[in-house]
């Protein structure tokens, strides 16, 4: 059988491997052994799959995943969530949706202290949630404000997406980071400009407080926020003055989180043991999918079906338009069953050739596959973000209420996509300005 006919294959074996519901790490291994050994032989195939993953995952820029993990769990931990929305609540108390647009003002600034979409659900769940609910917000507003703005921890730096991004398409995360600020930004200011929308149509869901707030709590509010605007003054601010790496802004600001934790009294050093236990398991998810898919990665070149693919897409005139159609498309439909790693290492491999030949943009490809990626995090029927909160609120508001809330940020998801496809600039402007 041709090399490019084992490739094809292995591709089919891997879609049906994932509709069993086998782990997508054990998938992508189990079909690169395979592959490998019809190319070469069994033992080829075992000394390419007992080294590949181990090189791969023991790099420098791989570190800077868990600490930034564990900072978010840490800020989660020390109750820097409550902090946060405390502020933007009493900053926004007039604003139409007020506790709406305050969910979505501290997942962005958690966001920032966190790196991750579902430990920014999950914290923003506990607080935001149950208040809006007490307040007479309309469940649907309340769950869907949420899930929706959770979302901001893929796009606003540190992104622990970015960062599996960069590694596996050899670009700067340090770019990627800075790269995210505006889209991000843009995202949250979408999501606030929905809301605002929604409740002015119909105020009823979302109750308007008599109560007014003087000038000087409004300002102790704010200063509540300082260690998340610290945060990511750190990550942002080092990295585009070019002070440092995103791994060594990942353990500055895990540092900084840990001495905030202790010196407000709000963490234990008996605390830290079951977050450092949280992380471990996350970080060896997440190592064990990326480094399987390197070996995918590897099984694929050689098989040169990435090649043939190309020469392919070249010859039938496929243009990028069409091109970034097809890939808008297959992540829409990828985000509605599988989560977002699973999804960029199973499709990277494949796509990436394909950019380069067309002359994209990898720093600005990069931020259209987070954003596609977010927007799977609340897309039905799987939709992660949507069970997180779900499970955090302990089902007190039903999974399809959730999703009927959520409508109207995928409305505005697609329309912020639309805008960084259309106009690159919005994602390119500030790491050109670092170069």
């Amino acid at each position: 059988m041709d090399k490019v006919d084992i490739g094809l294959l292995s591709l089919v074996a891997t879609l049906v491997l994932l509709a069993l519901r086998l782990p997508i790490g054990i998938a992508l291994a189990l079909v690169s052994f395979v592959g490998i050994a019809a190319i070469t032989s069994v033992g080829a195939a075992w000394g390419i799959v007992s080294t590949i993953p181990y090189s791969f995952v023991a790099t420098w820029e791989f570190s800077a995943v868990p600490m930034f993990l564990l900072m978010g769990y840490l800020a989660a931990r020390t109750d820097m969530t409550g902090g946060l929305f405390q502020a933007m609540r009493i900053l926004l108390a007039r604003v139409p949706g007020s506790l709406a647009s305050a969910s979505v003002g501290a997942s962005a600034l958690f966001a920032a202290a966190s790196g991750s979409s579902l430990a920014t659900s999950a914290a923003l769940s506990k607080i935001a949630v149950p208040e809006m609910l007490r307040a007479g917000y309309d469940k649907g507003l309340a769950t869907g404000t949420i899930a929706a703005s959770g979302t901001l921890g893929s796009l606003i730096p540190p992104s622990v997406l970015f960062i599996i991004y960069g590694i596996f398409t050899e670009t700067s995360i340090n770019q990627l980071f800075l790269a995210g600020i505006l889209p991000g930004l843009l995202s949250m200011a979408g999501y606030a400009a929905a809301i605002m929308i929604w409740v002015r149509r119909d105020p009823s869901i979302a109750p308007v407080p008599a109560e007014t707030i003087p000038l000087r709590e409004k300002l102790v509010a704010a200063a509540r926020s300082w260690p998340a605007v610290v945060m990511f003054a750190i990550v942002v601010g080092g990295i585009y003055g070019g002070i440092f790496t995103a791994t060594e802004a990942a353990a500055l600001t895990l540092l900084f989180a840990t001495l905030v934790g202790l010196g407000r009294g709000r963490m234990r050093l008996a605390d830290i043991v079951p977050t450092m236990r949280e992380t471990a398991k996350t970080t060896a998810a997440i190592f064990f999918i990326a480094a399987c898919a390197k070996t995918f990665v590897a099984f694929i070149s050689l098989t040169g079906l990435s090649n043939q693919m190309v020469t392919a897409v070249g010859a039938a005139e496929f243009g990028p338009w069409a091109f970034l159609a097809a890939v808008v498309v297959i992540y829409l439909v990828l985000g509605m069953f599988l989560d977002p790693v699973g999804i960029m290492v199973l499709t990277l491999p494949l796509m990436i050739p394909m950019v380069e030949s067309y002359g994209m943009d990898l720093i600005w490809f990069g931020v259209v596959i987070v954003k596609l990626l977010e927007i799977g995090l609340i897309t039905p029927p799987v939709g992660l973000n949507v069970f997180v909160l779900a499970a955090v609120i302990e089902d007190k508001v039903q999974i399809g209420r959730i999703f009927a809330g959520i409508t109207r940020f995928l409305a505005m998801d697609l329309v912020v996509l639309a805008l960084l496809i259309a106009i690159p600039s919005i994602s390119l402007i500030v790491p050109l300005t670092m170069r």
